[in-house]
């Protein structure tokens, strides 16, 4: 099976328990204003433009012939400076896998693993589900926003060791207002998820006056009854990326 991812980043150690691997996977159903991944947004590989090194020469829209600058219109292997990369490549979960479990010894003496992230991983599950079936025994962590149906959130969780859910905005509007969507699928998964046994902890983005407010956080406190919470500071670099696959930062 197939899937698309955008990044692989070793010895990760903010991403779940000990020395990890974290996959990236690209394409997610929320748009939050505050995205510090954006080239996860899309599930198709894009163009990513580093204008700084741009000296309009315009080489890259002369065309050429290699099939896999097709999608872009440009050839991405035609900059003199080097500007034009590509975001996102897809992967077959075999070798994923395969060079995944190469890292095991260096997972079990850091008490280490692998973490799925995103985007939103919910939205290649399949694929996602076919990767675990394919690891040598290595411990595995999700980072969800838990946005996706019921069944499709417990086939998932279901598979792995350690759960990291975010909880953005308790409020519904403010959630549609500032993510595009309803916070009800999330909420629902959350209360399945604090009963289902899993080892699990809850991520908490702190934004500056949207989800960092007094009202807020004390509302998140009550949906998380006491689980162990994790409040992650704002990325104030979080904007740079946006320009380069353009895209605006909305904040």
């Amino acid at each position: 099976m197939k899937g698309t991812i955008f990044d692989i980043k070793e010895f990760s150690i903010h991403d779940g328990p000990g020395g990890r691997t974290t996959v990236f996977l690209k394409g997610c159903p929320l748009r939050c204003k505050w995205c510090h991944n954006p080239e996860g947004l899309i599930k198709n590989p894009q163009i990513m433009k580093k204008h700084n090194l741009c000296v309009g020469c315009k080489i890259c829209e002369k065309g050429c012939n290699h099939p896999e600058c097709e999608p872009f219109g440009v050839c991405i292997h035609s900059c003199p400076n080097g500007c034009l990369t590509v975001s996102g490549e897809e992967i077959d979960s075999k070798l994923l896998a395969e060079k995944l479990n190469r890292d095991k010894a260096m997972f079990e003496f850091t008490k280490g693993g692998i973490t799925i992230s995103g985007g939103e991983p919910m939205m290649q599950s399949d694929f996602v589900c076919d990767l675990l079936d394919k690891l040598d025994g290595i411990h595995t962590a999700i980072q969800t926003s838990g946005y996706t149906d019921e069944e499709t959130y417990k086939r998932v969780i279901s598979k792995f060791d350690y759960v990291m859910q975010d909880i953005k905005l308790a409020d519904e509007n403010e959630h549609i207002k500032y993510t595009g969507v309803s916070n009800r699928k999330i909420i629902n998964n959350i209360e399945w998820l604090k009963k289902s046994g899993k080892e699990f902890v809850f991520r908490v983005p702190m934004i500056p006056g949207i989800t960092d407010t007094e009202e807020n956080i004390k509302a998140i406190s009550e949906i998380t009854n006491g689980h162990k919470t994790e409040y992650l500071q704002y990325n104030a670099m979080a904007g740079s990326k946006y320009k380069m696959l353009g895209m605006k930062y909305k904040l």
